[in-house]
């Protein structure tokens, strides 16, 4: 399927098959990073451009989301969908529960399958987190994942074999933690 959306965007210049590809659930970032990488732009502009469109579903996710399954779920093979999705979704909540921000933050930012704005937005609907108390985790997760994913396509994933990564990783750990706590004591 990405092969296929990949080649019905190739009349279009490259930066905008990125932000495209990354509002899409199937792509995110996590596909259309590499792919704008592969087709010959920079890697700060790849991932400029898939931050930016992997943040575009996020408000009408927050803002949709609850509304809408109401109504599919009257429907009898929709809300059998629905029912599997939000039961799929919920066994993944347990981290998210435990850590509250920094556990939406991280769903959303470690890119790994299942996990992306779509499927933190829906973890914060089903969880009832409210609107702003997701938004910014959602959008922080998909900024982390997109250094993520570009780094890993740049081959800098080599450095965490050697331990270099890892001090790297733990120092944005560790700032994301303080700035949590700080922001919690309401400065």
């Amino acid at each position: 399927m990405t092969e296929w959306l990949v080649d019905s965007l190739n009349n279009i210049p490259v930066v905008w098959q990125v932000f495209l590809l990354s509002m899409l659930p199937v792509t995110e970032l996590r596909a259309a990073v590499p792919i704008g990488i592969a087709q010959g732009l920079s890697p700060f502009t790849a991932m400029f451009f898939g931050i930016a469109g992997n943040m575009v579903p996020v408000v009408p996710l927050l803002v949709l989301l609850e509304p809408v399954s109401k109504i599919l779920t009257k429907v009898k093979p929709l809300g059998l969908i629905m029912d599997k999705i939000f039961t799929r979704t919920r066994t993944k909540s347990s981290r998210v529960e435990k850590f509250g921000a920094l556990g939406l933050l991280l769903f959303v930012g470690i890119p790994v399958p299942g996990t992306g704005v779509w499927s933190g937005s829906l973890l914060a609907f089903l969880l009832g987190i409210p609107f702003w108390n997701a938004l910014w985790p959602i959008v922080g997760g998909a900024a982390l994942a997109g250094v993520i994913v570009t780094l890993i396509s740049l081959g800098v994933i080599t450095l965490f074999a050697k331990g270099l990564g890892l001090l790297f990783v733990g120092g944005i750990l560790v700032y994301i933690l303080y700035r949590l706590k700080f922001s919690r004591k309401g400065g």
